[in-house]
Order: structure tokens, then sequence, then C-alpha cells
């Protein structure tokens, strides 16, 4: 089996490959591709990961490649972990919004639609590429955006889906409240990429039983204070939504708040740079054959669980279908979204493909919220297709955290002045 990851110089790599290492036995990888234009950087990730599967008896190759078409030819799945315009950019679309008001934020908010803007193009011309060399092959998207990035590939007609890390880390987190082991924990996860709550928790009476008690109710009476601090959310409005709500929902739930905070203490980007830098210097030592520990604090933990769950049951080497937290279309799903909406929920993955699980009717409070961000991310969509600054101003308008014309209109204005040369259409 071949799988190849676009995006392979990132430091989140080594995770990935961690994982690949550890759970041979449901994914049995004989050929990883990395592949990145940043030549030098994809050396030092490439050669660590050679050294980790050595270090843990895995036999497959591991190649890295600067020519994407020549990396993805042939392979079973192709993982999208892109950034386009680099940490610089992620940096950028922290700051800018700041000055307006606004929540600075790489996927969420104004700083999230000029990510999209940027990376949809990209995306749609790597999956054509991918689909050319191979089209039975899977495509995996981790790239932000998650729900835009997702809806743009499947509205292409490529075989696609959308993984986040959210849910298997909440699941993670409650199993280990619990003191049992993830597989006995599932998830009623509701919503869209960076916008869901867990409204309910089942302990199964076996791993993958139909059946078990939920545990909900009793997670936020014995660990309420505990999830409160993780999600920095005040523990009494936790109790009283009865949820667990992402941690991007304090984005929505606390705004003026959020603001005042990075203007204080500056953005998430300056401090994920700097453990880039320390990583990439940690990945240069020729002895280190493990992923350190400081990857940790770089974001995206579990992500390789996640992967190898999800692109085993595509591949149908997982031994039988599986129910996992994807992104993908909402086909009535949930009855208040069109169709071609990208939704996050769980779903029956396998061979055959992803098809969402039904859901209980969702609650007003959260429908509502749902709504409002699906019609966004449809009008930013249209401005990554079709560019312009009419469509730009429109997706922010329409934005929960924007919604109005003097705040949309500086915001279109500074998105396209930081945005000028990812943006064909200026």
């Amino acid at each position: 089996m071949k799988l190849a990851v676009v995006g392979g110089g990132s430091t989140y790599t080594p995770e990935l490959v961690d994982g690949f290492a550890r759970l041979r036995d449901g994914l049995p990888i004989g050929e990883l591709v990395l592949i990145d234009p940043a030549a030098d950087r994809l050396e030092l990730v490439g050669a660590l990961a050679r050294r980790i599967l050595a270090k843990q008896g895995h036999p497959a190759t591991v190649r890295t490649s600067t020519a994407l078409d020549a990396g993805v030819a042939g392979a079973d799945a192709v993982l999208l972990q892109l950034r386009v315009g680099g940490q610089a950019a992620r940096a950028q679309d922290e700051g800018w919004p700041l000055e307006c008001g606004c929540v600075g934020q790489e996927t969420t908010g104004a700083g999230g639609l000029a990510k999209a803007l940027r990376t949809v193009p990209v995306v749609l011309e790597i999956a054509e590429r991918v689909r050319r060399a191979n089209p039975a092959a899977w495509i995996v998207d981790f790239t932000n955006p998650v729900g835009i990035v997702t809806r743009a590939l499947q509205t292409a007609g490529h075989r696609a889906v959308g993984l986040c890390n959210v849910a298997i880390g909440f699941q993670r987190r409650f199993a280990a409240h619990l003191g049992v082991a993830p597989e006995l924990v599932r998830l009623d996860h509701v919503g869209l990429n960076h916008l869901t709550w867990e409204r309910g928790v089942t302990l199964l009476d076996a791993p993958g039983a139909p059946t078990g008690r939920e545990v909900l109710p009793e997670l936020l009476a014995d660990f309420g204070t505990e999830i409160a601090d993780d999600l920095r959310l005040p523990l009494p409005v936790i109790r009283h939504l009865g949820v667990v709500p992402s941690y991007y929902l304090r984005y929505y739930y606390q705004h003026d708040a959020v603001v005042a905070e990075l203007r204080e203490q500056g953005t998430r980007a300056a401090r994920v740079a700097e453990i880039e830098r320390e990583l990439l210097r940690l990945y240069a030592d020729p002895a280190l054959d493990t992923k350190p520990e400081l990857l940790s604090r770089r974001g995206g933990a579990f992500y390789s669980e996640a992967a190898v769950q999800l692109i085993a049951a595509l591949l149908g080497t997982g031994g039988g279908p599986g129910v996992q937290v994807v992104n993908t279309r909402n086909d009535g799903v949930l009855p208040f979204l069109p169709d071609d909406a990208v939704i996050e929920v769980p779903a029956a993955v396998d061979a055959a493909g992803v098809r969402p699980l039904p859901q209980r009717p969702v609650e007003p409070l959260f429908a509502g919220l749902i709504a409002a961000v699906t019609a966004y991310e449809h009008l930013a969509l249209q401005a990554a297709l079709k560019g312009g600054r009419g469509r730009v101003f429109d997706a922010l308008l329409a934005h929960p955290l924007v919604g109005q014309i003097e705040l949309a209109d500086r915001l279109t204005d500074a998105l396209i002045a930081h945005n000028k040369p990812h943006l064909s259409w200026t």
C-alpha cells in the first residue's frame, strides 16, 4: 500500500509517522511519500520519519519528493496537510482582524476566510492532479478550514473526506476521566468543523457494541471543573447547556473577552512559530528516533490515530466497517441545512465510502449558529472559487462574528491587502 502526504515537510508529520508505526496492523503501509516544495525541511522530516519507522521495526520505505505528480502516482490515499503562505500568513490572519476588533484566528472568522481564499484553489489543483494520477485514490483533508476545503473537494467530484482531531481528543479525554479504554466511548458529536457540541457520551458495553449507557451527566457532575478549564468556558454555562462545546465555541460565546486577551497576550501564531523552529532543530539531530515531547505543544493531538482509523476503513484494511467522526456531505442528515453542506458528525466508513449517521433533532440554540455558519461557508467558497471584493464582503457580512456593514467593509479591505500575492483576481 502506498500513502502520500502533501505537506509532508510539516512539523506535524512525525506525529503521523509515529501513528503509522504503532498501528501498522490496521494500516500496512509499504511506501510512504512525503511531498513538499520546501526541500530543506522536507529532508529533515523525511530522515526523522525513517528513523522512527526503523526504531519500531516498520518495513515501509519513506521517500521524499518536491514533485507532486511523481509523489502521488500510484498512491492509494493522499493526505493533505498543507499551509499556503506558511506561518507568516498565519501570523497575519491572527493579527489584522484584531485591529478591527475581531477575533484573530486561523480557521474562524475573518482570518479563517483569508486562509480559505488562499487554500481552496491550491487544494483543487492538487486534487485534480491526484485524480489524473489515480482516480480511485481517496483524498483525506486535514488542511484548515477543513469544512470549506472539504466542501470544495466534494463539489468538484473528488473522493474526499475531511478529518479533524477535536472529536478524538474529546473521546480520549472522556475515556481518561472514566478510566476506560477509548474504544468504549462513543460521542454524540454534531455540528460543523470547529463548531461542534458533544450532546451525549455513551459508555459502550464492549468495543463496537450497539448498546451502552449515557454518561455525559456523570462526566459533567464529576469532572465539570476539569472540562471547563480545558475549554476555558464558565462551568455554570456548560452545565446550563448540558453539553460539552468544542473549545472553538469560545470565539463565539466570549468573543469580546477573547479579543481583549489576544490583544494583551499576543496571538498563538508567534508561539507556534517559535515551537516550529525548535522542532526543526531537534529533527536535525541524527540520534533522534522518536517524536519529541515538544511536538505535543504544536497541536494536533491524536491526529495520527484518527488518520490511521479513517484511512484503514476507507481502504478496507482495518478489519471491517467502523464509525468515525468526519467531515462529509450532509445529504439530509441535518434537514435544516442544504444537502451539499459539509457537516461534522459520526459516519459509517468502509471501502464503499462515507455515510453520515442519522442524527436526532438539533436544539435551536445550536442549530441557529450551525445554519448561520453554513451560510457563511457557502459564501466563503464562492469567494474562493470566483474571487471579487463583493463576494469577500458578502461572506464577512454573513459571518456571526462580523455581521455589520462598516466592520465587514474594513475587514474586506484588510484581508485583500494582506493576501494580494495569493489572490489571482486582485
